[in-house]
């Protein structure tokens, strides 16, 4: 896989407590046919502290729920969203140093590839920010630079949530689209 453009740490925008880590990545295959990809994870680590975000969800506009991608030599660049499993809610996105670890299982073979390490930090003033609700940070890769470069945004759904429409629809209520 090549270095990741994004990387974000924060909120998931579909369900209250999620959180996730978003990337945006080339995967490819350096053989002639390619590799059936049956899973992806990622592993964050800091300092003693590591947690699994095992529900791989990945697409542009159109989100699929991973559970198995082809790869070939050519490659498939795409948006990665790793979630908590559903046990781990608000996982805390503290200070320190951070090893983020990708894996991949592949369609018959019996052990998980590490697919690429980055390691990336966040200082107290962000943690700080990142306990806000609705608070997640970005970092960008910058090529001139030769590391990630940092910024936090407040994340705010910007598509109606779809359980929320049929409530609505449900109830007699009137829904108006969010300002963007």
């Amino acid at each position: 896989m090549t270095r990741p453009t994004v990387v974000f740490f924060g909120p998931d925008g579909g369900e209250g407590g999620i959180s996730k880590v978003f990337l945006r990545t080339l995967l490819y295959s350096t053989g002639k046919r390619g590799i059936v990809l049956e899973h992806l994870f990622i592993r964050l680590r800091r300092g003693e502290t590591q947690q699994n975000f095992n529900i791989w969800v990945y697409g542009e506009k159109d989100l699929a729920r991973g559970s198995g991608l082809f790869v070939g030599q050519e490659g498939i660049v795409t948006n990665h969203h790793f979630l908590t499993p559903t046990d781990i809610r608000d996982f805390d996105f503290a200070a320190g140093d951070y090893e983020l670890e990708v894996f991949g299982k592949v369609v018959g073979k019996g052990a998980t590839l590490l697919l690429s390490t980055i390691l990336l930090s966040i200082d107290l003033h962000e943690a700080e920010q990142l306990r806000q609700q609705d608070r997640g940070i970005y970092f960008d890769w910058g090529p001139d630079a030769g590391r990630y470069q940092k910024k936090i945004e407040v994340c705010r759904s910007k598509a109606l949530d779809r359980l929320k429409s049929l409530e609505a629809l449900q109830d007699g209520g009137a829904l108006s689209a969010p300002k963007a």
